[in-house]
């Protein structure tokens, strides 16, 4: 899995029929000092997540190892939504004082 930081939405009319109903975002990647790490994937969304986020996302034949994805040519997944980011012992990301911080 990575963590990534759902940045913009990608939208397709034309698509081929399997990509259907998905709602698809670009994601920054972000290092595990909770700052923007190079690169950027469009992931499929499965947990009903939005821009702005920070999101568990995975990538390869992983991502197609859920009920949304299964048999769809999808390299990228959201998995998950961040509440809280720890590591040994400090608080890298808390999405409730983000938004706070985004507020002010």
């Amino acid at each position: 899995m990575l963590i990534g930081k759902i940045v913009g939405t990608v939208v397709s009319t034309h698509k081929t029929e399997s990509l259907e109903g998905l709602k698809l975002y670009v994601v920054k990647n972000i290092g595990a000092d909770g700052k923007d790490a190079s690169g950027y994937v469009v992931a499929a969304d499965s947990v009903g997540s939005g821009v702005g986020e920070v999101v568990l996302y995975a990538t390869g034949s992983s991502a197609r190892q859920t009920s949304v994805t299964d048999n769809r040519p999808v390299d990228a997944i959201i998995m998950g939504v961040i509440d809280t980011w720890d590591i040994e012992g400090d608080t890298i990301y808390t999405k409730d004082e983000s938004a706070e911080t985004a507020d002010e």
